[in-house]
């Protein structure tokens, strides 16, 4: 199972981000993610950077993998469509793909009435749940084809067809694990990443590691801050074998 980390991007400026990243990375955390809000929801008072300018920067940043295949992998925790068109989405992630080949993780989602606040506020158009899912199923499709690795944002009651009607991952936040275990088996069989809030001190993050991988997810991010020394020896405590960082292969 890898491990990742949400930046801080709540910011007026990167360097909370960029040394996040920096530090993330010496310690062997796999994976470098950053939200796509327009302010922290709930709080248009707050900043919020752009995913794609920060990941392409820490890009250049980190330089190439030791090795083919090895992260950090940059990634979108997600990427909502609907905020630009969905060809000005897929030009993103191919521009990051080029500075970062092989290591891109597109997160998709498609936002809830939570979010919708933000398009509101800028006149960006909210277009019904139906017609948000068709549009995401379409990119997804599209960059799957493309060779990047989709992951696709479902709730309790799952993205699951849109996953699998894509061909990508399906990425759940602050799930119980009994919910992964539900779509890795039975008749979904799907992969399925973890990502939610920092662990707090119970249950500790060893043992929530424990149980996702269990579960059978394949990853498992965390939003910032936390302890990234304790988070990569707890994955390797538990004897977690990494996955290959592309959808559809299991932990």
């Amino acid at each position: 199972m890898r491990t990742g980390v949400v930046l801080p991007t709540f910011r007026d400026t990167p360097d909370a981000a960029f040394g996040a990243a920096a530090e993330a990375a010496a310690a062997g955390v796999d994976g470098l993610f950053c939200y796509d809000h327009i302010w922290p929801l709930g709080q248009p008072e707050r900043p919020a950077l752009a995913p794609f300018p920060v990941l392409g920067a820490l890009a250049a940043r980190l330089g190439p993998p030791r090795r083919p295949g090895e992260g950090p992998f940059l990634g979108t925790l997600v990427a909502r469509v609907g905020l630009v068109p969905n060809a000005v989405l897929a030009a993103q992630f191919t521009a990051l793909d080029r500075l970062a080949p092989g290591r891109v993780i597109a997160g998709l989602g498609t936002g809830d009435r939570l979010s919708e606040q933000e398009n509101r506020a800028y006149g960006i158009p909210f277009p019904s749940a139906a017609e948000r899912r068709a549009e995401l199923v379409e990119l997804a499709r599209d960059l799957v084809g493309a060779g990047l690795t989709v992951w696709v944002a479902g709730g309790p009651s799952g993205r699951t067809e849109e996953a699998r009607a894509a061909g990508a991952a399906l990425t759940v936040w602050d799930a119980d694990p009994a919910l992964v275990a539900a779509r890795t088996g039975g008749p979904d069989r799907l992969e399925v990443t973890w990502a939610g809030p920092p662990p707090t001190a119970s249950p500790p993050v060893d043992h929530v590691l424990q149980r996702l991988q269990q579960a059978g997810a394949s990853w498992a991010v965390f939003g910032w801050p936390v302890d990234v020394e304790e988070l990569v020896a707890g994955a390797r405590a538990i004897g977690g074998r990494p996955s290959s960082g592309r959808a559809g292969v299991g932990p």
